[in-house]
């Protein structure tokens, strides 16, 4: 918490930077300091980031592998009941937005929705709890929301965009590249066809590359927004007992206010990809 050692401005910054790894314009490799953190450069390593990612994907696999291997037809267990909703929901929602024939595109939602999910749902953890336990340790930062750093992000953003591409040169082939050289405007001279291309081109192309942009970006913005709520919250805490009081109310509040929100952006992510990927197998 801010106090007399720290002061509210270095109290939010402390939350917001990440346990970042790389190397020093010395050669030399190490975990930055808030007064060397910009030496490190393009190249370095959120950690944190990574770690907590990394560990929520893996117990995203581990839970619904142990539903699956025990899934029985007699009566199940509640949070088989559970996960069997979720995929009967994540398979809905794809049947609705995607209209092509790979079977890829319902586990990569549900993956996505499940994943996503539980690394908003990080942000519901007391602000200061986790980097206070790390603290004990020795470690400086340490942020547990992946979904808080745009490059975890922006990661997953471009990966889609990754599939988008593959599977539109696999589905259209020639006609990918036709789709953005002639259209959206269409002449049935050739010769005046062949000299717009080049706007053609440029429409599209920007249509194309903000796909990656929109989906990285409302993701991460969001729930940045909501991380620095709770942290301006907690400040409240240092103001007295009356202000106490009231920061628990509205922590509480806005608590139960985010599980929307964290539920509703890895819906949107969910269902942006499939819509991607619906359109990377629409050939005009």
């Amino acid at each position: 918490m801010a106090s007399g050692e720290q002061t509210s401005t270095e109290y939010i910054n402390h939350h917001l930077t990440n346990l970042t790894f790389g190397r020093f314009p010395d050669g030399s490799w190490g975990f930055a300091t808030s007064k060397n953190i910009e030496e490190l450069g393009f190249m370095a390593i959120h950690v944190d980031s990574m770690i907590w990612s990394m560990g929520l994907a893996a117990l995203f696999l581990f839970l619904f592998h142990r539903v699956a291997v025990k899934a029985t037809t007699d009566v199940p267990t509640g949070f088989q009941n559970f996960v069997e909703m979720i995929v009967e929901f994540i398979d809905g929602q794809v049947k609705e937005t995607f209209h092509g024939q790979t079977k890829m595109v319902a586990p990569l939602a549900l993956t996505i929705f499940c994943w996503v999910f539980l690394m908003n749902l990080m942000d519901l953890v007391p602000v200061d709890l986790v980097p206070w336990l790390i603290s004990l340790l020795g470690v400086g930062y340490h942020k547990i929301v992946p979904t808080t750093d745009p490059n975890v992000t922006m990661g997953m953003a471009f990966s889609v965009f990754a599939l988008m591409i593959f599977y539109s040169f696999k589905v259209k082939g020639v006609g990918f590249i036709k789709e953005l050289t002639l259209q959206p405007f269409t002449f049935k001279n050739p010769f005046v066809q062949v000299l717009i291309i080049p706007f053609n081109f440029l429409l599209e192309i920007v249509s194309l590359i903000a796909k990656p942009f929109s989906l990285g970006l409302r993701l991460f913005g969001n729930m940045y927004a909501g991380e620095m709520i709770f942290i301006l919250i907690s400040l409240l805490y240092t103001g007295g007992l009356i202000l106490g009081l009231m920061g628990g109310v509205l922590q509480f509040g806005w608590a139960v206010f985010h599980i929307l929100v964290v539920t509703l952006q890895a819906f949107i992510f969910m269902v942006l990809t499939c819509v991607y990927m619906s359109m990377a197998h629409e050939d005009h």
